[in-house]
């Protein structure tokens, strides 16, 4: 199948997701995640209307906006080190990944030179894994008063990534508890700080993620294909 055909079953199957869940369609948006894929594939898949991408690697991420040639938004999923923020700085508008303070400093430092703000997610690692980024359950409210307060960010809401399983309804309770996290950092009331964002669910398990409140699912293999290996 083509992109165009592969976007168009992805999106059918966001919005059959979302009305299971007396969800809103619109409330949820894709985002195409293109690491490995040439510029090309970017276009195309731009051509066919899908605008928002997201980048898991900052070299690749760099060389590649500079070639896509369609009019796109893109964010930055992947994890990320302090010394690479400024060859993100005005190219994302949001990033997903941000889980330790000292990250955020450095996106504070980068965009405040831009004199601009960056949306940012918390991204929480739900399962404890020792493989995967992201701040502990028990440190995340204390995480978000402290990124809240630098004036060039913004808290948009949180991210996970559960553990990798065949059955995508054993992914279903980090969604939900994810859902449950971004409430109780809601009713904290921190200023200037909102949890309208959960960005969970890829290719295999995005629509468990649209049924337990995801608005930004990150799909890339059911959208592109394989990842190639350059």
């Amino acid at each position: 199948m083509s992109i165009a055909e592969n976007l168009s079953a992805i999106r059918a199957k966001i919005a059959a997701a979302a009305r299971r869940a007396g969800r809103d369609p619109a409330a949820v948006r894709l985002v195409a995640v293109s690491k490995t894929k040439a510029a090309a594939a970017v276009d195309e898949a731009a051509r066919a209307g899908q605008r928002l991408f997201g980048e898991n690697y900052v070299q690749e991420f760099a060389a590649k906006a500079r070639e896509v040639r369609e009019e796109v938004e893109w964010h930055f999923i992947g994890h990320l080190q302090s010394n690479k923020v400024k060859y993100l700085a005005g190219l994302v508008t949001m990033i997903h990944s941000v889980d330790r303070l000292s990250l955020a400093e450095e996106i504070d430092r980068q965009w405040g030179k831009l004199g601009a703000v960056c949306d940012i997610l918390v991204q929480v690692n739900i399962a404890g894994e020792a493989t995967k980024s992201g701040t502990s359950a028990e440190a995340l409210i204390e995480l978000v008063r402290a990124v809240a307060a630098l004036p060039h960010l913004r808290v948009r809401g949180l991210m996970t990534m559960p553990p990798f399983f065949d059955d995508p309804e054993g992914a279903r309770p980090y969604f939900r508890e994810l859902k449950r996290l971004a409430g109780i950092v809601a009713a904290a009331g921190i200023p200037s700080v909102s949890m309208a964002e959960l960005s969970m669910g890829m290719s295999g398990d995005f629509e468990a993620a649209v049924e337990e409140g995801a608005t930004l699912v990150r799909v890339g293999t059911a959208l592109f294909g394989e990842r190639e290996y350059r």
